[in-house]
């Protein structure tokens, strides 16, 4: 301790910055602080130009100073303490013993030291700093009320950051200091700014370097962060900031072993770093440690139980191995904590629904929805609770809701906003499927985009327009090349029976995601309804030659809803519905459109064939049209 007893004859010039810069200045009166009293008049006498000095004080002058700079906190706090012993009156040393403890978290006493030295001296810059410091190290407590005042807190914070910056325009640790205000803000750019001019000012300053890494990380500038992590090390091997910036670079880059060394080195340095528990618990994860993993994630949990992403992680790991139950208990006790959280929200809606808990599900999507309207993925969540309950449900009553109304509003505004939705088009068609309802031609302009195009060619299939609605979903398919757009393309093609471009929507899914079961399942039901509407041909033309016409009409009916695209089907429903001994102007009518459907779908049938078949639908559509006459003349009778 030689070089603290010789540093305590140094005068207040030589111990000012504790970050290695220092400003002499008049002291003048500065705005009146909360809780501090300033005094009437200035005691210290002026100064002349000659006696102000900016210059830095080099770091093996002040050892406190140096501890400081490289973030050896503790030590410093030990060696401004024993200078305070020799001179408790050395602002100096209570400003470095204040900086200290609040880089320590030590926030009371941090207060307590900083607040003396503005009471004597209003215009000391690094107690600004230090008070800044303060601020930002309270915002990382679990208490409600500092959370709800965070924006206050945080302009306090910066006032104070900005006053001493302003007052020391040379000193590293206020500039520092501002650049944490600003990262805590949000305004990066400004931050890096602030963060470079500290390093620039104080080369030693490894937090600075550190912080700097940090910002790097978060904009994914992985060889910049690293290099800034590398230097606060080298200055400082007990910066735990550094060393998980740089785990976190590792884990990042897939070296995992790595990331687990310096990661650890962090905790051992600070064992109650959230962050460090997360990442932790992400590196373990990557190495298939689920236990570890979750571990690490619940400490991460006690720190701070306010961060959502370790409940998430969890939620992860426990539907991984389908334990679906444990994830919403995990979840739901994260809402306790974070009520607002949308993310946490979003998940325990989708549990829900795997675990077919249909009220819950459209209850917590409902919520979302109020929390942010429009929201995508809680429409489309919506639209499946609903989906789901109308398959355990009657149909009617769900219709009747409420709900269903508000989910297809809820629809029509997401797809506004998001018109090239597939997913959001599909659950649109689902819900409408429910009604029964088909999208409606007349309502629907040129289609713009693939979205448009999709629900264009359901209504050109609903109406019969089979071959239109073909080419325009094969356009559709062949655009796509996402593997989630894929899949819904096909379920979509599937939900209006368009079996050849669901076909081809899942073979494409196939390439696009690497995920052959999922499109295997929906190639075999293909396949399958193909098959079941074949067979029904065949046994409603045997039904036909019989004159068993009901049985072959209910047949052909089945074979159509199945595979509406297959032409065979469509005659043989068309000469059943004819050669209906009693057929009604309804039954005649349906009869002239089976027809016209059977020449779409058979474009190359022979001229003369053809020539006959529009002369017949001609004559059975007049035929209906007099007996629709006479029905009604017979009604009013």
């Amino acid at each position: 301790m030689t070089a603290i007893r010789k540093a305590g004859s140094l005068s207040l010039f030589g111990l000012l910055a504790v970050s290695g810069l220092i400003v002499f200045y008049p002291h003048t009166a500065g705005a009146q602080l909360p809780g501090i009293t300033q005094p009437a008049t200035s005691t210290t006498p002026p100064l002349n130009q000659n006696q102000i000095l900016t210059g830095k004080i080099k770091s093996d002058i002040i050892p406190a100073e140096q501890l400081m700079s490289q973030g050896r906190y503790a030590e410093a706090e030990e060696m401004f303490r024993e200078l305070l012993v020799n001179n408790p009156a050395d602002l100096a040393a209570t400003v470095g013993l204040g900086t200290a403890l609040a880089k320590q978290f030590k926030l009371d006493g941090a207060d307590d030291m900083l607040d003396r030295v503005l009471k004597s001296d209003p215009n000391n810059a690094l107690a600004f700093a230090g008070k800044a410091n303060v601020i930002l190290n309270r915002l990382q407590s679990s208490s409600g009320t500092i959370r709800d005042n965070r924006d206050s807190y945080l302009r306090q914070a910066e006032d104070y950051a900005r006053r001493a910056t302003a007052l020391a325009p040379a000193s590293g640790e206020a500039h520092f200091t501002l650049g944490q205000v600003y990262k805590e803000q949000g305004r990066i750019e400004d931050a890096a700014q602030e963060l470079r001019t500290a390093v620039s000012l104080d080369p030693q300053h490894s937090q600075a370097l550190s912080t700097l890494g940090t910002i790097k990380l978060d904009q994914g500038s992985l060889a910049e962060a690293a290099e800034n992590f590398k230097r606060a090390i080298n200055i400082s091997s007990s910066n735990s900031t550094a060393h998980y910036g740089l785990g976190s670079v590792y884990l990042k880059q897939g070296q995992v072993d790595d990331a687990i060394k310096e990661l650890n080195t962090s905790l051992y340095q600070f064992p109650n770093s959230w962050p460090v528990r997360m990442a932790l618990g992400d590196a373990y994860a990557q190495q298939g440690n689920q236990v570890a993993a979750i571990k690490e994630y619940q400490l991460s949990i006690l720190i701070k139980p306010e961060n959502a992403q370790p409940y998430l992680k969890i939620a992860d790991i426990r539907e991984s191995r389908s334990d679906l139950e444990l994830a919403l208990a995990d979840l739901r006790s994260g809402l306790s904590q974070i009520p607002y959280d949308i993310d946490l929200r979003q998940r325990i809606a989708e549990i829900c629904l795997k675990l077919e808990k249909a009220d819950d599900a459209i209850k917590g999507f409902r919520t979302i929805l109020q929390m942010s309207p429009n929201n995508p993925q809680a429409v489309k969540g919506l639209s499946q609770g609903l989906y789901i309950k109308a398959q355990k449900a009657a149909v009617g009553a769900l219709l009747a809701s409420n709900d269903y109304e508000a989910a297809l509003k809820s629809l029509d505004e997401a797809i506004k906003l998001s018109p090239d939705d597939f997913e959001l088009r599909l659950a649109q068609a689902k819900l409408m499927s429910l009604a029964g309802a088909k999208p409606d031609l007349s309502k629907m302009g040129d289609p713009q985009n693939n979205g448009e195009k999709l629900a264009y060619a359901e209504a050109l299939m609903a109406q019969g327009e089979f071959q239109k609605a073909t080419d325009m979903m094969k356009t559709v398919v062949n655009s796509v090349n996402d593997p989630k757009q894929a899949f819904a393309v096909a379920d979509v093609a599937m939900l209006n029976k368009d079996l050849d471009n669901a076909e081809a929507a899942y073979k494409k899914a196939i390439t696009l995601s690497g995920a052959p079961e999922r499109a295997q399942r929906g190639l075999d039901e293909v396949a399958r309804l193909r098959k079941v509407s074949k067979d029904d041909v065949i046994v409603a033309d045997e039904l036909f030659k019989k004159n068993q016409l009901d049985g072959a009409i209910d047949r052909y009916r089945h074979a159509v809803s199945t595979n509406p695209t297959l032409a065979d089907a469509r005659l043989g429903l068309a000469r059943s519905l004819e050669k209906m001994q009693k057929a009604n102007s309804t039954m005649l009518m349906e009869s002239a459109e089976q027809y016209h459907n059977y020449m779409s779908l058979n474009p190359n049938q022979p001229i003369k064939e053809a020539e006959k078949m529009r002369q017949n639908i001609a004559k059975l559509r007049d035929k209906a049209a007099k007996l629709a006459e006479k029905e009604t003349k017979n009604k009013r009778g």
